[in-house]
């Protein structure tokens, strides 16, 4: 009988390293796998000589006592030697071609390589040194066991795996924040009960939104609305754990809605960077000023800009100087993006160019000189304004004014005037005239998925309040220069921010007009914030603020 070799055929947990496992017929041959192989042929044709000799032998001698009415029973000691013979060459037949024992060798071998992966796989994560034989984010989940995960945890809390190289080396992101998660509580010694871990797409943020995550955070969001701004209404969605925020704003809009809508205008829509160079005097700093704002020059500057975006145009170059050092603060439309990214690639472009070409001499000290200015309340955005520049305003009828807000229109003018004009200016405010802008335009940003450290600047606003149709009625606006929002790129991709950006109407770019969904996303912002300051003014002027706020923003654990 001639001896079939085995071959192990793919199995579906079982993932490939760098490429395919190929196995060839002699991998798993039961020559190279029994031991004193060499011998098995030859004692496998003896056994089973034995055993078909002893079968004709005993069929024989049956045969003739049948033949010669002998009884079958009288066994002889030849035949009892050949029955012997039969049954041990059956049973070691048996047990060597045994499927059971087969499909045991089999997965015991399987096993055998998946333990192999496992050190491989370790080795590396602890050496951290690539192999182009061994891809290690090509391993998923399903190759390691929940013991190997606790040695990779230790590895993390020894110091031996780098944390940050978790999601690149398994492949999974998920699992690679799970991992950190527990060396985290291992090394601080601290719980991260509390903190979910389910039920969250990490891939999505992966490279982009957030490193080293080990969960995320859980904020409420709450609807406003509907906001009737520019003759469409919109449902504002808010993220905040302050009470009462949602609600206030809510009562604005209401009051907005009752005396027929909010009407805004987008004043400006530009980006700005602006980055510092520095040359050996004034005088040559004073020459590359006068270059880039001379308007025979912007053309030429302009090209070398826009070449990193499609979506990117040079609107303005401002420069100031400081001794020998120049500040030249671009501003550029950006589509539908926040664009800060996009302009800063073009300002890149520009300060390439000028160095190859008539200021070899420049030195950049940085891309960014704060002249900019992001995420720090600063006058140049107060004044000259970035990103979007947006005006709002309304007119509330006087009944509108006494029966939802509980206050009358004296009482308004006066507050405003006396708080958010005067006080601020006693407080030498920059940019905070205002009520509080800053807590809608957090709430909104969150939700929407911007960047919420640029609440600093688009929260700058101005409240105005007049009484107007012969001091029955008031008029309210809000002035705000630098509203900083995108609807594409960022945390707007993300499921939860996406979803709020399709509710206000605003997702992705805009097919029709490029940078449209963010600028009316901008202006949904600044009617958010006119009913904001709109309601909290009334609880302030009708003595509401202390008792509403004692009411909805105070948890019920806490109390005496």
């Amino acid at each position: 009988m001639e001896l079939k070799q085995i071959e192990i055929p793919p199995t579906s947990t079982s993932t490939s390293i760098s490429s395919p496992v190929k196995h060839k017929k002699s991998d798993y041959s039961f020559s190279e796998n029994t031991p004193n192989s060499n011998a098995l042929p030859l004692l496998l044709y003896l056994t089973n000589a034995i055993f078909f000799a002893a079968v004709y032998f005993l069929l024989v001698s049956w045969r003739d006592k049948i033949r010669h009415s002998k009884p079958l029973h009288v066994v002889s000691s030849s035949e009892m030697a050949a029955l012997l013979a039969f049954a041990a060459s059956f049973v070691y037949l048996l047990g060597f071609f045994n499927p059971l024992q087969e499909q045991q060798e089999l997965e015991s071998l399987q096993e055998e390589e998946e333990k192999q992966k496992i050190t491989d796989l370790k080795k590396k994560l602890e050496n951290d040194v690539p192999d182009q034989h061994v891809t290690l984010a090509a391993i998923k989940s399903s190759d390691l066991m929940s013991d190997d995960d606790e040695e990779i945890v230790k590895g993390v809390a020894e110091g031996r795996i780098p944390s940050y190289s978790l999601e690149s080396k398994l492949g999974d992101c998920k699992r690679a924040a799970a991992i950190r998660r527990k060396a985290l509580e291992r090394i601080t010694g601290k719980s991260l009960d509390g903190l979910p871990l389910e039920s969250f797409d990490y891939e999505s943020i992966l490279g982009q939104c957030c490193e080293m995550p080990v969960g995320y955070v859980q904020i409420p969001v709450g609807i406003a609305g509907p906001l009737l701004l520019d003759g469409e209404e919109y449902s504002v969605p808010m993220a905040t754990t302050e009470g009462c925020l949602v609600a206030s704003t809510n009562r604005g809009c209401k009051a907005i809605y009752a005396s027929g809508g909010a009407t805004s205008v987008v004043l400006k829509d530009g980006m700005t960077r602006a980055p510092v160079v520095r040359f050996s005097t004034a005088k040559r700093a004073a020459q590359l000023k006068l270059f880039l704002e001379d308007p025979l020059s912007f053309e030429t500057i302009a090209a070398a800009f826009n070449k990193s975006s499609r979506f990117a145009s040079l609107q303005t170059i401002k420069c100031a100087i400081a001794g020998k050092n120049l500040y030249m603060r671009f501003t550029c439309s950006t589509g539908d993006a926040m664009g800060m990214n996009m302009v800063s690639k073009g300002v890149q472009n520009v300060l390439d160019f000028l160095q190859t070409t008539d200021f070899p001499d420049m030195d950049i000290i940085g891309i960014s000189g704060n002249f900019c200015s992001d995420k720090k309340p600063a006058a140049v955005n107060w004044i000259e304004g970035r990103g979007k520049s947006v005006v709002c305003e309304a007119i509330i009828k006087e009944d509108v004014v006494n029966k939802v807000l509980k206050t009358d229109v004296a009482s308004l003018v006066e507050l405003n005037m006396l708080k958010n004009l005067t006080g601020s200016a006693m407080a030498g405010a920059l940019g905070g005239f205002n009520a509080h802008a800053a807590n809608i335009v957090s709430a909104v940003y969150i939700a929407t998925g911007q960047d919420p450290a640029q609440n600093i600047e688009s929260s700058h606003c101005i409240t105005m309040m007049e009484a107007v149709n012969e001091g029955k009625d008031l008029h309210i606006s809000v002035t705000m220069p630098s509203i900083e929002v995108g609807t594409v790129g960022g945390g707007t991709q993300l499921a939860s921010q996406a979803a709020c950006l399709n509710l206000l109407g605003v997702k992705g770019a805009s097919k029709e007009v490029p940078g449209a969904n963010s600028r009316r996303l901008a202006t949904v912002v600044a009617g958010a914030v006119l009913a904001g300051e709109l309601s909290l003014m009334s609880a302030i002027a009708a003595g509401q603020l202390v008792k509403s706020h004692m009411k909805y923003n105070r948890s019920s654990s806490n109390k005496p």
